[in-house]
Protein backbone atom coordinates (compact mmCIF):
# COMPACT_ATOMS: atom_id res chain seq x y z
CA UNK A 1 0.00 0.00 0.00
CA UNK A 2 1.31 3.50 -0.96
CA UNK A 3 0.23 6.10 2.33
CA UNK A 4 -2.71 6.85 0.61
CA UNK A 5 -4.21 3.69 1.02
CA UNK A 6 -2.33 3.19 4.22
CA UNK A 7 -4.78 5.85 5.56
CA UNK A 8 -7.56 4.09 4.63
CA UNK A 9 -6.62 1.34 5.81
CA UNK A 10 -6.18 2.97 9.30
CA UNK A 11 -9.01 4.59 9.23
CA UNK A 12 -11.02 1.60 8.38
CA UNK A 13 -9.79 0.08 11.58
CA UNK A 14 -7.25 -2.15 10.05
CA UNK A 15 -4.76 -1.38 12.16
CA UNK A 16 -6.87 -1.68 15.30
CA UNK A 17 -6.49 -4.66 16.52
CA UNK A 18 -2.33 -4.18 16.40
CA UNK A 19 -2.78 -0.62 18.23
CA UNK A 20 -4.44 -1.73 21.13
CA UNK A 21 -1.73 -4.25 21.70
CA UNK A 22 0.91 -2.00 21.71
CA UNK A 23 -0.77 0.87 23.08
CA UNK A 24 -4.13 -0.40 24.80
CA UNK A 25 -7.94 0.16 24.19
CA UNK A 26 -7.77 3.70 26.10
CA UNK A 27 -5.41 4.90 23.52
CA UNK A 28 -6.46 3.38 20.17
CA UNK A 29 -8.10 7.10 18.82
CA UNK A 30 -4.78 9.39 19.59
CA UNK A 31 -2.47 6.59 18.18
CA UNK A 32 -4.62 6.45 15.28
CA UNK A 33 -4.54 9.94 14.63
CA UNK A 34 -0.72 9.78 15.19
CA UNK A 35 0.04 7.26 12.95
CA UNK A 36 -2.19 8.91 10.06
CA UNK A 37 -0.27 12.34 10.93
CA UNK A 38 3.01 10.53 10.23
CA UNK A 39 1.82 8.78 6.99
CA UNK A 40 0.92 11.83 5.41
CA UNK A 41 4.30 13.62 6.93
CA UNK A 42 5.92 11.10 4.97
CA UNK A 43 3.37 11.72 1.90
CA UNK A 44 4.88 14.98 2.31
CA UNK A 45 8.37 14.38 2.18
CA UNK A 46 8.90 11.81 -0.02
CA UNK A 47 5.78 11.40 -2.06
CA UNK A 48 2.98 8.85 -2.43
CA UNK A 49 4.65 6.71 -4.91
CA UNK A 50 6.12 3.98 -3.03
CA UNK A 51 4.50 0.70 -1.14
CA UNK A 52 5.35 2.09 2.75
CA UNK A 53 5.43 -0.04 5.99
CA UNK A 54 4.96 0.61 9.66
CA UNK A 55 7.37 -0.10 12.30
CA UNK A 56 7.39 0.84 16.18
CA UNK A 57 10.18 0.43 18.72
CA UNK A 58 9.88 0.94 22.32
CA UNK A 59 11.41 3.28 24.60
CA UNK A 60 12.85 1.04 28.19
CA UNK A 61 12.73 1.89 31.46
CA UNK A 62 15.61 0.62 34.03
CA UNK A 63 14.00 -1.35 36.43
CA UNK A 64 17.00 -2.32 38.66
CA UNK A 65 20.60 -2.20 37.73
CA UNK A 66 21.88 1.60 37.68
CA UNK A 67 25.08 1.54 35.56
CA UNK A 68 26.20 -2.19 35.62
CA UNK A 69 25.73 -3.53 32.17
CA UNK A 70 29.05 -1.13 31.25
CA UNK A 71 30.87 -3.60 33.24
CA UNK A 72 29.42 -6.64 32.24
CA UNK A 73 26.60 -6.60 35.69
CA UNK A 74 23.28 -7.89 35.83
CA UNK A 75 20.25 -5.83 34.91
CA UNK A 76 16.30 -5.28 35.29
CA UNK A 77 14.45 -3.46 32.66
CA UNK A 78 11.39 -2.86 30.47
CA UNK A 79 9.85 -1.66 27.53
CA UNK A 80 6.90 1.02 27.62
CA UNK A 81 4.41 2.13 25.93
CA UNK A 82 6.01 5.69 24.54
CA UNK A 83 7.46 4.66 21.41
CA UNK A 84 9.43 6.16 18.21
CA UNK A 85 7.37 4.99 14.64
CA UNK A 86 8.50 4.87 11.47
CA UNK A 87 6.60 5.19 7.95
CA UNK A 88 9.34 3.69 5.88
CA UNK A 89 10.34 2.33 2.04
CA UNK A 90 12.66 0.72 0.43
CA UNK A 91 14.57 2.44 -3.26
CA UNK A 92 16.47 0.89 -5.21
CA UNK A 93 19.88 2.60 -4.58
CA UNK A 94 21.97 2.80 -1.39
CA UNK A 95 20.86 5.92 0.30
CA UNK A 96 19.34 6.10 3.40
CA UNK A 97 17.21 9.27 3.85
CA UNK A 98 15.46 9.49 7.26
CA UNK A 99 13.40 12.64 8.88
CA UNK A 100 12.56 12.53 12.12
CA UNK A 101 9.92 14.93 13.49
CA UNK A 102 11.46 18.37 14.24
CA UNK A 103 15.16 17.40 12.99
CA UNK A 104 16.69 18.12 9.57
CA UNK A 105 16.57 15.24 7.27
CA UNK A 106 19.57 12.42 7.65
CA UNK A 107 21.24 11.42 4.33
CA UNK A 108 24.42 8.51 4.23
CA UNK A 109 25.31 6.79 1.06
CA UNK A 110 26.00 3.37 3.30
CA UNK A 111 28.29 1.83 0.77
CA UNK A 112 30.63 4.75 1.71
CA UNK A 113 30.06 5.90 5.43
CA UNK A 114 31.11 2.55 6.47
CA UNK A 115 33.64 3.65 8.77
CA UNK A 116 33.71 5.67 11.82
CA UNK A 117 34.80 9.23 11.96
CA UNK A 118 35.27 11.43 14.42
CA UNK A 119 34.11 14.42 12.64
CA UNK A 120 30.00 12.57 13.12
CA UNK A 121 30.65 11.46 16.62
CA UNK A 122 27.20 12.24 18.40
CA UNK A 123 25.93 12.67 15.37
CA UNK A 124 22.48 11.24 14.50
CA UNK A 125 24.02 9.81 10.83
CA UNK A 126 27.07 8.43 12.45
CA UNK A 127 24.13 6.32 14.33
CA UNK A 128 22.56 5.29 10.91
CA UNK A 129 26.37 4.02 9.17
CA UNK A 130 27.02 2.31 12.23
CA UNK A 131 24.06 -0.18 12.19
CA UNK A 132 24.22 -0.78 8.41
CA UNK A 133 28.16 -1.21 9.00
CA UNK A 134 27.05 -3.27 11.59
CA UNK A 135 24.40 -5.41 9.71
CA UNK A 136 26.76 -6.02 6.92
CA UNK A 137 29.85 -7.16 9.48
CA UNK A 138 27.20 -9.63 11.22
CA UNK A 139 26.51 -10.89 7.21
CA UNK A 140 23.04 -9.83 7.04
CA UNK A 141 21.15 -7.44 3.75
CA UNK A 142 20.95 -3.59 3.78
CA UNK A 143 19.56 -1.30 1.27
CA UNK A 144 18.51 2.71 0.78
CA UNK A 145 15.42 3.73 2.10
CA UNK A 146 13.24 6.62 2.87
CA UNK A 147 11.78 6.97 6.23
CA UNK A 148 10.06 9.35 8.43
CA UNK A 149 10.07 9.00 12.10
CA UNK A 150 8.08 10.32 15.27
CA UNK A 151 8.67 9.87 19.12
CA UNK A 152 6.98 10.24 21.95
CA UNK A 153 10.43 9.08 23.91
CA UNK A 154 11.01 12.20 25.04
CA UNK A 155 14.72 12.93 24.47
CA UNK A 156 17.15 13.15 27.59
CA UNK A 157 14.01 11.58 29.73
CA UNK A 158 16.15 8.55 30.77
CA UNK A 159 14.00 6.35 28.12
CA UNK A 160 16.06 5.32 25.84
CA UNK A 161 15.17 8.07 22.99
CA UNK A 162 19.06 7.28 21.19
CA UNK A 163 18.73 3.36 21.69
CA UNK A 164 15.17 3.20 20.16
CA UNK A 165 16.52 5.20 17.16
CA UNK A 166 19.24 2.69 16.45
CA UNK A 167 17.44 -0.26 17.19
CA UNK A 168 14.22 1.34 14.63
CA UNK A 169 17.22 1.53 12.06
CA UNK A 170 18.06 -1.98 12.20
CA UNK A 171 14.29 -3.22 12.65
CA UNK A 172 13.43 -1.05 8.82
CA UNK A 173 16.27 -2.99 7.67
CA UNK A 174 15.55 -6.03 9.15
CA UNK A 175 11.77 -5.90 7.62
CA UNK A 176 12.80 -4.58 4.35
CA UNK A 177 15.78 -6.78 3.35
CA UNK A 178 16.19 -9.91 5.88
CA UNK A 179 12.56 -10.62 5.57
CA UNK A 180 12.27 -9.97 9.82
CA UNK A 181 14.96 -13.00 10.15
CA UNK A 182 16.98 -11.18 11.93
CA UNK A 183 16.43 -11.74 16.05
CA UNK A 184 16.21 -8.17 17.53
CA UNK A 185 18.71 -9.39 20.82
CA UNK A 186 21.15 -9.25 17.76
CA UNK A 187 20.09 -5.67 16.18
CA UNK A 188 20.38 -4.86 19.79
CA UNK A 189 23.76 -5.55 20.27
CA UNK A 190 24.87 -4.28 16.74
CA UNK A 191 22.88 -1.09 17.90
CA UNK A 192 25.48 -1.11 20.99
CA UNK A 193 28.36 -1.58 18.36
CA UNK A 194 27.20 2.02 16.38
CA UNK A 195 26.80 3.77 19.49
CA UNK A 196 30.26 2.83 21.04
CA UNK A 197 32.31 2.92 17.47
CA UNK A 198 30.61 5.05 15.13
CA UNK A 199 28.95 7.93 17.63
CA UNK A 200 31.62 7.65 20.05
CA UNK A 201 29.58 6.88 23.28
CA UNK A 202 31.01 3.95 25.39
CA UNK A 203 27.43 2.99 26.40
CA UNK A 204 26.25 -0.43 27.92
CA UNK A 205 23.98 -3.34 26.03
CA UNK A 206 20.94 -2.53 28.47
CA UNK A 207 19.01 -0.12 26.86
CA UNK A 208 19.49 -1.39 23.34
CA UNK A 209 18.39 -4.86 24.77
CA UNK A 210 15.16 -3.34 26.53
CA UNK A 211 14.12 -1.33 23.51
CA UNK A 212 14.22 -4.34 21.13
CA UNK A 213 13.41 -7.49 23.30
CA UNK A 214 9.85 -6.03 24.86
CA UNK A 215 8.20 -7.00 28.34
CA UNK A 216 10.60 -6.96 31.51
CA UNK A 217 13.61 -8.48 30.99
CA UNK A 218 16.52 -9.50 33.10
CA UNK A 219 19.91 -9.36 31.38
CA UNK A 220 23.28 -10.69 32.86
CA UNK A 221 25.92 -9.17 30.87
CA UNK A 222 28.46 -11.75 32.26
CA UNK A 223 29.24 -13.06 28.46
CA UNK A 224 29.14 -9.42 26.81
CA UNK A 225 28.90 -11.20 23.25
CA UNK A 226 25.97 -13.97 24.60
CA UNK A 227 24.44 -12.00 27.22
CA UNK A 228 21.74 -14.06 29.43
CA UNK A 229 18.20 -12.97 28.67
CA UNK A 230 15.29 -13.79 30.96
CA UNK A 231 11.76 -12.73 30.45
CA UNK A 232 10.21 -12.35 33.69
CA UNK A 233 6.03 -12.63 33.27
CA UNK A 234 4.68 -9.91 36.19
CA UNK A 235 2.07 -7.61 35.39
CA UNK A 236 2.59 -4.24 37.38
CA UNK A 237 -0.89 -2.93 36.30
CA UNK A 238 -2.69 -6.20 37.34
CA UNK A 239 -1.02 -5.30 40.96
CA UNK A 240 -2.71 -1.61 40.33
CA UNK A 241 0.32 0.24 40.23
CA UNK A 242 1.37 2.24 37.64
CA UNK A 243 5.17 3.00 37.02
CA UNK A 244 5.79 6.83 36.85
CA UNK A 245 8.30 8.58 35.50
CA UNK A 246 9.34 12.71 36.34
CA UNK A 247 11.20 14.48 34.12
CA UNK A 248 12.45 17.48 36.16
CA UNK A 249 13.75 19.44 33.23
CA UNK A 250 17.68 19.41 34.30
CA UNK A 251 19.80 20.93 31.30
CA UNK A 252 21.74 17.90 29.75
CA UNK A 253 24.55 20.25 28.26
CA UNK A 254 27.98 18.81 28.98
CA UNK A 255 26.86 15.65 30.77
CA UNK A 256 29.06 13.50 28.55
CA UNK A 257 32.09 13.51 31.02
CA UNK A 258 29.92 12.73 34.25
CA UNK A 259 28.19 9.96 32.98
CA UNK A 260 31.59 8.38 30.75
CA UNK A 261 33.16 8.87 34.40
CA UNK A 262 31.12 5.76 35.73
CA UNK A 263 32.18 3.21 33.44
CA UNK A 264 35.77 4.85 33.56
CA UNK A 265 36.10 5.01 37.78
CA UNK A 266 34.95 1.44 38.07
CA UNK A 267 37.17 0.27 34.86
CA UNK A 268 39.86 2.16 36.59
CA UNK A 269 39.01 -0.25 39.74
CA UNK A 270 39.08 -3.82 37.79
CA UNK A 271 42.40 -2.71 36.11
CA UNK A 272 44.04 -2.17 39.32
CA UNK A 273 43.05 -5.48 40.35
CA UNK A 274 44.44 -7.06 36.93
CA UNK A 275 40.87 -7.48 35.33
CA UNK A 276 38.92 -5.80 32.39
CA UNK A 277 36.08 -4.71 34.31
CA UNK A 278 34.05 -5.34 37.50
CA UNK A 279 32.65 -8.34 36.57
CA UNK A 280 35.33 -10.52 36.44
CA UNK A 281 36.89 -9.37 39.98
CA UNK A 282 35.33 -10.62 43.05
CA UNK A 283 33.63 -7.97 46.06
CA UNK A 284 35.86 -9.74 48.63
CA UNK A 285 38.94 -9.22 46.94
CA UNK A 286 37.88 -5.21 45.85
CA UNK A 287 37.72 -4.94 49.94
CA UNK A 288 40.02 -6.48 50.71
CA UNK A 289 42.08 -4.30 48.40
CA UNK A 290 40.31 -0.47 49.86
CA UNK A 291 43.74 0.80 51.34
CA UNK A 292 45.53 0.78 48.04
CA UNK A 293 42.85 1.60 45.80
CA UNK A 294 42.17 4.47 47.68
CA UNK A 295 45.74 5.49 46.39
CA UNK A 296 45.57 4.48 42.62
CA UNK A 297 41.93 5.73 41.97
CA UNK A 298 40.46 7.74 44.86
CA UNK A 299 37.46 7.19 46.86
CA UNK A 300 34.73 7.85 44.39
CA UNK A 301 35.96 4.93 41.85
CA UNK A 302 36.10 2.52 45.01
CA UNK A 303 32.38 3.93 46.02
CA UNK A 304 30.80 3.04 42.60
CA UNK A 305 32.66 0.28 42.62
CA UNK A 306 30.97 -1.18 45.86
CA UNK A 307 27.79 0.13 44.39
CA UNK A 308 28.28 -2.13 40.89
CA UNK A 309 28.37 -5.27 43.32
CA UNK A 310 25.88 -4.42 45.37
CA UNK A 311 23.20 -3.75 42.70
CA UNK A 312 24.10 -6.80 41.16
CA UNK A 313 22.69 -8.39 44.30
CA UNK A 314 19.87 -6.36 44.29
CA UNK A 315 19.35 -7.36 40.84
CA UNK A 316 18.90 -10.84 41.83
CA UNK A 317 16.92 -10.25 44.65
CA UNK A 318 14.12 -8.08 42.60
CA UNK A 319 14.41 -10.79 40.05
CA UNK A 320 13.39 -13.30 42.59
CA UNK A 321 10.58 -11.11 43.76
CA UNK A 322 9.02 -10.86 40.72
CA UNK A 323 9.31 -14.41 39.66
CA UNK A 324 7.82 -15.17 43.35
CA UNK A 325 5.23 -12.45 43.06
CA UNK A 326 6.18 -10.88 46.36
CA UNK A 327 5.73 -6.96 44.93
CA UNK A 328 6.73 -5.87 48.85
CA UNK A 329 10.35 -6.88 48.13
CA UNK A 330 10.82 -5.93 44.69
CA UNK A 331 9.71 -2.21 46.00
CA UNK A 332 11.74 -2.64 48.95
CA UNK A 333 14.39 -3.28 46.92
CA UNK A 334 14.10 -0.60 44.51
CA UNK A 335 14.16 1.83 47.32
CA UNK A 336 17.47 0.53 48.41
CA UNK A 337 18.44 0.57 44.82
CA UNK A 338 17.63 4.14 44.54
CA UNK A 339 19.72 4.71 47.77
CA UNK A 340 22.69 3.32 46.35
CA UNK A 341 22.78 5.40 43.31
CA UNK A 342 22.03 8.64 45.61
CA UNK A 343 24.96 7.61 48.12
CA UNK A 344 27.60 5.62 46.30
CA UNK A 345 27.32 5.66 42.97
CA UNK A 346 26.92 9.33 43.27
CA UNK A 347 24.32 10.16 39.85
CA UNK A 348 22.07 12.70 40.83
CA UNK A 349 23.60 16.13 40.49
CA UNK A 350 26.67 17.43 38.66
CA UNK A 351 29.70 19.12 40.58
CA UNK A 352 29.69 21.22 37.80
CA UNK A 353 26.94 23.01 39.15
CA UNK A 354 25.45 22.13 42.40
CA UNK A 355 23.03 24.76 42.54
CA UNK A 356 20.56 22.99 40.03
CA UNK A 357 19.28 19.52 41.58
CA UNK A 358 16.05 18.45 39.97
CA UNK A 359 16.54 15.06 40.82
CA UNK A 360 17.38 15.20 44.80
CA UNK A 361 14.50 17.63 44.72
CA UNK A 362 12.17 14.70 43.26
CA UNK A 363 13.38 12.29 45.13
CA UNK A 364 12.79 14.20 48.23
CA UNK A 365 9.14 14.76 47.30
CA UNK A 366 8.37 11.22 46.16
CA UNK A 367 9.93 10.15 49.27
CA UNK A 368 7.82 12.09 51.14
CA UNK A 369 4.76 11.26 49.31
CA UNK A 370 5.19 7.60 48.87
CA UNK A 371 7.25 6.39 51.69
CA UNK A 372 3.51 5.94 53.67
CA UNK A 373 2.08 4.44 50.56
CA UNK A 374 3.72 1.37 49.68
CA UNK A 375 5.15 2.96 46.74
CA UNK A 376 9.16 3.02 45.67
CA UNK A 377 11.34 6.08 44.32
CA UNK A 378 14.87 5.96 42.56
CA UNK A 379 17.13 7.84 40.21
CA UNK A 380 16.33 6.73 36.11
CA UNK A 381 18.58 6.03 34.13
CA UNK A 382 22.49 7.90 33.41
CA UNK A 383 21.53 10.33 36.37
CA UNK A 384 23.31 13.44 36.93
CA UNK A 385 19.74 15.44 35.26
CA UNK A 386 16.24 14.58 33.57
CA UNK A 387 14.18 11.79 35.58
CA UNK A 388 12.89 9.70 38.60
CA UNK A 389 11.09 6.73 38.60
CA UNK A 390 8.17 5.77 40.95
CA UNK A 391 6.39 2.44 41.38
CA UNK A 392 2.90 4.20 42.57
CA UNK A 393 -0.30 3.02 43.26
CA UNK A 394 -3.02 3.70 40.88
CA UNK A 395 -5.41 5.22 43.43
CA UNK A 396 -2.38 7.49 44.03
CA UNK A 397 -1.11 8.36 40.85
CA UNK A 398 -3.24 11.70 40.24
CA UNK A 399 -2.24 12.88 43.24
CA UNK A 400 1.37 12.49 42.47
CA UNK A 401 0.83 13.64 39.00
CA UNK A 402 0.00 17.02 40.33
CA UNK A 403 2.54 17.38 42.72
CA UNK A 404 5.25 16.52 40.76
CA UNK A 405 3.70 19.22 37.42
CA UNK A 406 3.11 21.71 40.32
CA UNK A 407 7.16 21.72 40.97
CA UNK A 408 8.65 20.72 37.65
CA UNK A 409 5.96 22.55 34.80
CA UNK A 410 2.67 20.51 33.27
CA UNK A 411 2.99 17.16 31.31
CA UNK A 412 6.50 16.49 33.88
CA UNK A 413 4.92 13.35 35.17
CA UNK A 414 4.12 10.52 33.07
CA UNK A 415 2.69 7.28 34.32
CA UNK A 416 3.49 4.23 32.00
CA UNK A 417 2.73 0.93 31.20
CA UNK A 418 5.03 -1.87 30.24
CA UNK A 419 4.48 -3.19 26.51
CA UNK A 420 5.32 -6.97 25.25
CA UNK A 421 6.63 -5.88 22.37
CA UNK A 422 10.19 -4.11 21.57
CA UNK A 423 11.26 -3.71 17.73
CA UNK A 424 8.88 -5.32 15.63
CA UNK A 425 6.90 -4.40 12.19
CA UNK A 426 3.15 -2.47 12.57
CA UNK A 427 1.81 -3.62 9.28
Amino acid sequence: MNTSEMIDFLQEGGLDARLVALYGKSALYQQRLRYQKALAAFEDHYGNALDVRIFSVSGRSELLGNHTDHNRGCVIAAAIDLDIIAVAAATNDTVVRVTSEGYPEDVVNISEFTAPCEAHFSKSDALIAGMCTGLVKNKHRVGGLLAYTTSNVLKGSGLSSSAAFEVMIGNIQNHLYNNGSIDNREIAAIAQYAENVFFGKPCGLMDQMACAVGGIVAIDFADNKHPVIENLKFDLAQKGYALCIVNTGGNHADLTPDYTAIPAEMKAVAAAMGKAVLGEEKEAAVIAAIPRLREQVGDRAVLRALHFFAENRRVSTGKNALATDDLALFLETVRASGSSSFCYLQNVYTAKNVAEQGLPLALCLAERFLQDKKGAWRVHGGGFAGTVQAFVRESDVAEFTALMNTVFGEGACMALSIRPEGATAVV
